[in-house]
């Protein structure tokens, strides 16, 4: 079946619109989207692995802007650190995606699974508080600024791979010093540039499946609106361990599908 012009089956469909609901509300409370929609697009064969990466951008994207919206709206951020900081997510997204694009399917696959698999250790730092824990200052400047600047760029150039910018933004923010209420709405943000500037370049290439970032976006909207109005509070952190295991798990596959020259 063509995935980029076709509809998914009606079963498909309703399955693809909670599971775009489930990744952007738990995203919201900071659990992240990209490498958990990746991993059921993956496991659930519903999209070809070289077309994942430019779905999840796709599909992500309008929820991840509506989050920015929300977060942004309720905790001032230092504009230059903001500014900067997306302005160049957004340049490396675009540049980054300008290369996958053109990559060959193996290729795609096997950068998938390794993008997986950081994913995964970034999760796990941050369950065994192997990630600092930040500290106070409420914008950057001088080199800690330039050192976040360049950062956000390497980070957004590799959400074209299925990396999500949540975690690294996050690594990298703490250890300059800012404080973990200053970290998210700047990562939120962040996102909000560079899941669009990715989402053009794969729609302009074809290089995702319509109908299922539809799913996802029609599904994120509202899930994003629950967490952030009805939910104060929730324990992730059992979910986290799960997700590790699932990642693992589909970067294996992934790994396998790019030797045998077929979706595993």
């Amino acid at each position: 079946m063509d995935h980029l012009t076709s509809p998914p089956k009606r079963w498909h469909a309703s399955a693809l619109y909670g599971l775009g609901f489930a990744v952007n509300f738990f995203d919201t409370l900071g659990v992240g989207s990209f490498a958990t929609t990746a991993a059921a697009l993956k496991l659930g064969r519903l999209v070809e692995d070289e077309r994942i990466p430019g779905t999840l951008n796709v599909g992500n994207a309008l929820p991840t802007v509506l989050e920015a919206l929300l977060f942004m709206a309720i905790v001032p951020v230092d504009p230059l650190t903001l500014i900067s900081m997306v302005l160049a997510g957004g340049v490396g997204a675009w540049c980054g995606t300008g290369v996958v694009v053109h990559w060959p399917r193996q290729q795609i696959q096997r950068a998938m699974a390794l993008a997986l698999l950081v994913t995964a250790t970034f999760i796990v730092l941050r369950q065994i508080d192997g990630l600092p824990s930040g500290g106070d200052a409420r914008g950057l400047s001088g080199m800690a600024l330039i050192i976040a600047v360049l950062a956000s760029a390497v980070i957004g150039s590799l959400t074209s791979l299925g990396i999500g910018n949540y975690a690294p933004t996050m690594a990298v923010l703490y250890l300059l010093g800012m404080s973990p209420l200053m970290v998210f709405p700047i990562m939120a943000t962040c996102a909000a540039l560079i899941l669009p500037t990715a989402a053009l370049r794969f729609h302009r290439g074809g290089l995702y499946s319509r109908p299922v970032a539809w799913a996802l976006t029609l599904g994120g909207v509202p899930g994003v609106l629950v967490a952030f109005y009805l939910v104060r509070s929730l324990e992730v952190s059992l979910l986290r361990w799960l997700v590790v295991a699932v990642l693992c798990y589909t970067c294996v596959q992934l790994y396998r599908s790019s030797r045998e020259g077929s979706i595993a």
